[in-house]
């Protein structure tokens, strides 16, 4: 058998196993020279999916993923690795729900304003866009894309400021890069001044021909689109070198695992993680005598699928480990065994990746992908541009929310008294809830210029929103997560001490964290386990 059809059979069958489907497109002829692949990579293509809004994690905890400052900063080290390097993107980048509730208009509009600026740091290059991304009208998408300087790529939508595609270059190599979109919202709604073409496979097709004969050597294909349509695609477009897939439209915070990249013929797949918690890279050796478009090798998509297994189980434990530690419970014996699987499996991982497949006698790609972490470190200019728009918000909301109430309080309901009442008559809880985190909750924002930021107030408050409770500027007597969050407005308790039933004395666990030790804030939250560092003499011993 030849190798370029053991290569075709490999990805048949790989495909077949993470897809659950087999591949219908017959391999590629043979294209390729007898000429060597360069010795580093001509492209390094960087490739982010579904952005919508992932300025940064809230820092709740130190395991979480993701910070377009640490993302830049891993891009700067690693493009230095390759001949060019380019950064694409595919699904949502600016809001991160398709419409802006009119509270948060200013807010989420400065957040994109520094993703844009981050971005262009970062020298974005197009992107597929999403429904999100029409979220504060036509005219702010427009503008959005030009502070980013990336180009907003969809080649059957017509909308102000879109194109169909663009011909980059990486030294000699002409890089193809085609988008298409199918941005409606989860109701099933089109952006106003949006119109999609139905037919998503002409409309690439005949942008594929375009940059052909523009004398592409590689076409990538950017698609905001849902999964199964994209993968159809890749079936029936055998021409793409990478597609690059993002959600159509997204909403809320929740975060989505790294997707395991796959071949469908010749065509890798890839999608990162959302909300920039991961990026996914994909090196391209070019051999210059190679016909194109180029039919790129495979060296080893599953090998990258196995780390990314092993990666996933390695967060999991580092989330159990960081909870474990914090609550200061767990036998010593069973965190070090913790800490010993979690050793095992990144020692595996290290020994795959430091596995490099042999480089094949043709134009040839190797996949890989970063998860952003801390250690990546954090580019200065991004990093300042961030803290920027803290500030920025912080003033803004100090002043158009200032004397913003709460609900009134019903007649004969309760309303919230704050600790400093609820400690004359219990000083032994107060003097435990003094030594906890949850007494620190409001200065952690404070130190950060984050104390009205609507993104994060809500969990550093005690009774926020609710009757007689705290907003994000009325909240003098409730800042901190104080013994009310969990036991209940106090008022008719303290009015009425000796009548049972008037305060939740022994609070359901799991219903007084679930409004915020719940990911993305914080994975793998034990309750039952973390209530020993709330409690003391006095407060529950």
């Amino acid at each position: 058998m030849k190798p370029s059809a053991v290569a075709w059979s490999f990805a048949c069958a790989l495909a077949a196993v993470v897809a659950g489907a087999g591949c219908t497109t017959a391999p590629p002829p043979p294209n390729h020279t007898s000429e060597a692949p360069p010795p580093r990579p001509t492209l390094r293509l960087f490739v982010l999916s579904t952005l919508a809004g992932g300025l940064e994690p809230c820092g709740c905890t130190k395991t979480q993923l993701g910070g377009v400052d640490k993302l830049a900063a891993h891009l700067v080290a690693q493009r230095a690795g390759a001949a060019k390097g380019m950064l694409v993107a595919a699904g949502p980048l600016w809001f991160v729900d398709p419409a802006i509730k009119p509270e948060r208009k200013v807010q989420d509009g400065a957040k994109a304003d520094a993703l844009a600026d981050a971005l262009r740091e970062m020298s974005l290059v197009a992107w597929a866009p999403g429904a999100n991304d029409w979220a504060a009208g036509a005219a702010e998408f427009e503008r959005l894309a030009k502070k980013s300087g990336a180009k907003p790529l969809a080649a059957n939508v017509q909308a102000p400021a879109l194109a169909a595609s663009t011909l980059e270059t990486a030294g000699w190599l002409k890089v193809g890069i085609l988008g298409l979109s199918d941005p409606k919202t989860q109701v099933g709604k089109y952006p106003d001044g949006v119109t999609v073409s139905g037919d998503v496979l002409a409309a690439a097709r005949r942008e594929i021909a375009s940059l052909r004969q523009q004398g592409a050597h590689v076409l990538v294909a950017l698609a905001a689109l849902p999964r199964g349509e994209a993968l159809r695609l890749a079936d029936e477009l055998p021409e793409l070198g990478v597609l690059v897939l993002g959600k159509p439209a997204a909403a809320g915070e929740i975060n989505d695992h790294q997707a395991d990249p796959m071949l469908v013929g010749s065509t890798l797949v890839v999608e990162a993680a959302n909300h920039a918690q991961t990026v996914s890279v994909v090196d391209i050796y070019a051999v210059e005598g190679d016909k194109a478009p180029l039919v790129l090798a495979d060296t080893g998509v599953a090998r990258a699928v196995a780390i990314a297994n092993l990666a996933r189980r390695e967060n999991t434990l580092d989330a159990q480990i960081d909870n474990w530690e914090r609550s200061g419970s767990v036998d010593p014996k069973d965190l070090a065994a913790r800490k010993q699987e979690q050793k095992a499996l990144a020692a595996e991982r290290k020994a795959l990746e430091a596995e490099v497949p042999p480089a094949p006698a043709q134009s040839f790609f190797r996949y890989g992908f970063a998860e952003v972490k801390e250690s990546m470190g954090r580019e200065p200019h991004v990093r300042e541009r961030l803290v920027a728009y803290y500030r920025q918000v912080n003033e803004h909301n100090k002043a158009a929310f200032a004397g913003s109430l709460p609900p009134a309080v019903m007649q004969g309901e309760a309303g919230y008294l704050g600790v400093e009442a609820c400690s004359s008559c219990h000083p032994g809880a107060r003097r435990v809830w003094d030594g906890t985190p949850h007494a620190q909750a409001y200065v952690t924002l404070q130190t950060e210029f984050k104390e009205y930021n609507l993104d994060c107030v809500s969990c550093h408050v005690t009774g926020y929103g609710r009757p007689g409770g705290s907003t994000v500027t009325v909240n003098d007597t409730l800042r901190g997560v104080q013994c009310e969050e969990c036991h209940g407005p106090g008022s008719l308790h303290a009015a009425r001490p000796d009548k049972e039933r008037l305060i939740t004395r022994s609070p359901d666990l799991g219903r007084c964290a679930a409004s915020c030790h719940h990911p993305p804030h914080v994975a793998e939250f034990d309750p039952k386990l973390m209530v020993d560092r709330i409690l003391g003499p006095g407060h529950g011993k």
